[in-house]
């Protein structure tokens, strides 16, 4: 990874770092609600964290059981009100955002910005537009909550530390799925040819869904083959699949070791300059080549010498 771009991943490894685009103010009752809300190392910051991650998480839990039809009819009212419970709780904290900073379109247009506002628009605008109603169901519109979950990940310290792996091994992981996608590109249209329409396989795109159902190690059985190449062409997309899985996670495992607990790359170990000049062997010298005549003069010179 160059330089340009390692400070760049290393910055979005604490929230203060995310946040500070943000434009903190620079004092009076703003800049205590910004170190509130977006600065988690103080007490108060701490724990409006752990409410706001309750509250998500509650909320996300009423969504999830209000698609069940039974648990719905049974306890709608109580849902009906905490709907609107978590609506005033999402409003609040997106009102305080934008006031805390000095820059609120920034943030508004930023991605958890998007997902607050997402957060917000279900109740409001069935509130405001019940024709919408007869458009979209407003279980679905509730559904969008559902990605406020997201919010959670910039409270984890692990999940920073996987995302910034991850995007260190961006260029392996490349170069992995273009050849996976070759290999699959490639038995897709090996398995049309073997196969052909009469088995199902009605044209190369579909041979291609076929080849990475098979290789994900899905197989949802819509298509099988049926002539013994087929199936040999088959197995090997099973055991190919096994190294779809594994090296992937091999690639983000190793850049995770190699930057260590703290998120940041480990260097090379460096010795000391004595204990280097002790511990590195001498460059070996090739040795020098004698042609014959040098041999000759030599022994005649040791000859003179012995008399």
């Amino acid at each position: 990874m160059s330089r340009m771009t390692r400070p760049n991943l290393e910055a979005l490894s604490t929230p203060a770092a995310t946040d500070s685009r943000f434009d903190k103010p620079a004092h009076g009752w703003r800049r205590t609600l910004f170190t509130v809300i977006f600065e988690a190392d103080t007490r108060a910051g701490l724990w409006f964290d752990l409410a706001l991650i309750a509250v998500i998480v509650t909320s996300v839990l009423v969504v999830i059981l209000d698609s069940v039809q039974s648990i719905r009819d049974q306890w709608r009212p109580l849902f009906n009100a905490l709907e609107w419970v978590f609506t005033i709780l999402f409003t609040l904290e997106y009102i305080a955002r934008l006031c805390c900073v000095n820059k609120p379109l920034r943030y508004a247009l930023s991605f958890y910005g998007v997902i607050d506002l997402l957060a917000l628009l279900p109740t409001f605008l069935v509130a405001f537009a019940p024709e919408l109603a007869y458009l979209i169901d407003v279980r679905i519109l509730r559904l969008l909550r559902v990605f406020r979950i997201f919010k959670l990940s910039r409270y984890s310290v692990e999940y920073r530390a996987l995302v910034l792996a991850v995007a260190s091994s961006r260029r392996k992981i490349t170069v992995f799925v273009g050849f996976v996608m070759l290999v699959v590109l490639v038995m897709g249209t090996l398995m049309y040819v073997v196969e052909g329409p009469e088995h199902g396989f009605t044209s190369i795109p579909v041979a291609i869904y076929w080849a990475i159902s098979t290789m994900a190690t899905v197989g949802f059985g819509d298509l099988v083959p049926k002539t013994d190449l087929g199936r040999a062409i088959a197995s090997v997309m099973m055991l190919l699949g096994w190294g779809v899985l594994a090296v992937p996670t091999g690639i983000v495992t190793a850049e995770m070791s190699r930057r260590g607990p703290d998120d940041k790359a480990q260097p090379l170990p460096v010795a000391p300059r004595g204990v280097l000049a002790m511990t590195t062997p001498a460059p070996a010298v090739p040795a020098k080549r004698i042609t014959p005549s040098a041999r000759r003069r030599a022994l005649a010179r040791h000859r003179q010498g012995g008399r």
